[in-house]
């Protein structure tokens, strides 16, 4: 097959299609058997969704491979009863796009020369599939993967040497991707390619390992290089050789990560959810820390421009990190006197907005990955204007591209739905209010200093509130057989409902939506009856009394009412209420991190009470570096 013309690598396709890049990679150069390794870094990858795996290592020099659908503990067993010897091996777990999860479809792909582990979606695949086929080649699966096997195979064929027939093969595919690959015969090589899907290499004593995260290579070791856009890397025992996207040498920085195997465990909780729900008072302290001086209750943020000059601020975020935009749009307009335009990243990024003098931008990604909120933050940078990621990874393609970076340090989130990255974004965003709010003269000190301080009481509050998990449980109870629940809150509470609708939806499969609560009338309340529980999240704040209205009108027509309040709120909407989950009086410009908490516990206990997998919902992944 002729190779596709050269077209700039790192880009992405106009009209681009899904990026399958929430599959698994690991990869490993050992003095050792390779197997264990791999396995064991599939597992550390688990929490990004999956539904089949498999490896492949060279055993005498020929590719060996075990796969198999389903999870994780099927490919283990096979391993079990037909071990698999090696050196040097490439390991996979896959969310189908293209073709079914069967073992058949499983990574990797091989046809005895070489085989392949992929991550993302080859865009052009069926031209570049029809013409290999034509061409004679034979096809056993129906992924987009396996044209990457038969083009290298022609390379090979054609003489080329492994790193020639992959730089061949790379200017052929169209899409974003990361890419694994191991040759027969070659017993000391692997090669990794990335183009829109991050790949991280780690370096331990004559031995490398390759990794989607640094996460997978957690327990091998601390020293860790990323690979950039449209890189290309010789693996080795003796090292790593970098390619740019261009063809040229490059050299990468190696960094020291503070990932451990340890921070993974669940100690004594059965779910990584519920392990990191209760996490959120320590992650909350060390995020406030970072940017926040207790003593003297100010905030110092490296933002890549002046609060004072910018005229708006443009946020953009998906799923639960638009909420946290969502949110801090209330802050920042309220507090800081700072307009804001928000918007779902696949929007803005097709949206076209023209450029608005003045503005400044402000990405929010768990993983800093996140293919549309990458992609509408490199479209906002081409303006020439700021933008500042906030994000969990600090080495992470949104950190390294944008202007600035503000970490949270929520520490590794392995179950697929958000919770401690969540709280921790809106620590992140609350400082930068504050910060913003000074800078523009737009409240007094002591006005900032008294909200400073009502984020720093944050954490001891949901220290208490996490004492209602039993209460959390209680209500579960009465929830999980619903078809469906409606939540609703005012101001800054509305992308807390917003949140809870979306937490139950993930991990109980029951049908959640959630309104502000004086948009019921104007047409969901049409929904209202008997048999479906309405959730309130209203803490006393401005808007109570006007949400406290709609509870009456919601109650008036039989629905069954929770509600989320503090002890004033319960006293005034507590006779209507067939539930109520109690929280901590807390000033209500932190109220939303405290309230995140009880609508995690929901989901959790409601989830729990269905069997769900709840750490790795159906149809979900992690890291969502997918269009």
């Amino acid at each position: 097959a002729a190779p596709h013309p050269r077209r700039r690598r790192g880009a992405f396709p106009q009209g681009a299609g899904r990026l399958d890049a929430v599959c698994g990679i690991v990869g490993a150069v050992c003095r050792g058997p390779a197997a264990p390794i791999l396995l064991d870094g599939l597992k550390r990858l688990e929490y990004r969704g999956y539904d089949s795996a498999g490896v492949a290592t060279l055993v005498d020099g020929k590719i060996e491979r075990r796969r198999a659908d389903g999870k994780l503990r099927r490919l283990a067993a096979l391993l079990s009863e037909r071990p698999l010897g090696g050196t040097v091996g490439i390991g996979h777990t896959r969310w189908a796009t293209h073709g079914m999860p069967t073992a058949r479809n499983a990574h990797p792909h091989t046809d005895g020369r070489v085989a392949v582990v992929h991550n993302g979606i080859v865009e052009n695949f069926r031209a570049l599939r029809n013409r290999l086929e034509a061409a004679g080649r034979r096809f056993e699966t129906d992924t987009d993967t396996e044209v990457v096997v038969h083009l290298l195979s022609a390379g090979l064929e054609r003489g080329l040497p492994p790193a020639e027939a992959t730089a061949e093969t790379l200017d052929a595919l169209e899409g974003a991707f990361a890419l694994a690959i191991l040759f027969a015969g070659r017993g000391d090589l692997l090669i990794a390619a990335r183009r829109g899907s991050p790949l991280a290499i780690g370096f331990g004593e004559g031995e490398t390992y390759l990794g989607s995260d640094a996460l997978a290579l957690a327990p091998l070791t601390r020293r860790i290089l990323y690979l950039e856009e449209g890189d290309r890397a010789i693996l080795s025992r003796q090292g790593v050789e970098i390619r740019d996207a261009a063809g040229a040498p490059a050299e990468r920085r190696i960094v020291e990560t503070a990932l451990s195997g340890a921070a993974i465990g669940k100690g004594n909780h059965r779910h990584f959810m519920h392990k990191e729900i209760h996490e959120q008072p320590t992650a909350i302290v060390d995020t406030l820390h970072s940017y926040l001086n207790p003593a003297e209750r100010e905030v110092s943020m490296p933002l890549p421009f002046d609060p004072a000059r910018i005229e708006r601020l443009s946020i953009s975020a998906c799923g639960t990190s638009f909420y946290a935009g969502l949110v801090a749009r209330y802050w920042f307009e309220s507090v800081a006197r700072l307009p804001v335009d928000i918007d779902i990243a696949s929007e803005y990024r097709y949206r076209d907005p023209p450029p608005v003098a003045g503005s400044a931008g402000l990405f929010i990604s768990q993983s800093g990955e996140t293919a549309d909120t990458l992609a509408a933050m490199r479209r906002f940078m081409a303006s020439g204007a700021p933008a500042l990621a906030v994000v969990n990874a600090p080495e992470s393609t949104m950190a390294r591209e944008a202007s600035a970076a503000l970490p949270t340090r929520a520490g590794p989130e392995i179950g697929v739905a958000s919770t401690k990255a969540f709280t921790t974004q809106l620590a992140a965003l609350a400082c930068m209010a504050l910060a913003c709010a000074r800078a523009r003269g737009a409240a007094p000190a002591g006005v900032t200093s008294r909200l400073a301080g009502a984020l720093l009481e944050i954490p001891a509050r949901m220290a208490e509130a996490l004492a209602h998990d039993a209460a959390a449980a209680a209500i579960a109870d009465s929830l999980q057989h619903a078809r469906s629940v409606l939540y609703m809150g005012r101001g800054a509470s509305y992308p807390i409902a917003l949140e809870g609708a979306l937490k139950l939806k993930e991990i109980s499969y029951i049908h959640a939506e959630a309104h502000a609560a004086g948009e019921l009338k104007h047409g969901p309340i049409a929904l209202i009856d008997d048999t479906v529980p309405v959730i309130v999240i209203a803490p006393t704040d401005a808007v109570f009394d006007k949400t406290a209205s709609n509870v009456e009108e919601v109650a008036a027509r039989g629905a069954r009412l929770i509600v989320v309040s503090d002890p004033r709120g319960i006293e005034r909407l507590g006779d209507m209420a067939a539930a109520w989950i109690p929280m901590p009086k807390i000033d209500p410009f932190a109220a939303p991190l405290l309230y995140a908490l009880p609508v995690q516990l929901l989901a959790y206990r409601v989830a729990l009470l269905k069997g769900a997998d709840i750490d790795q919902p159906r149809n979900l992944a992690k890291a969502v570096t997918v269009e």
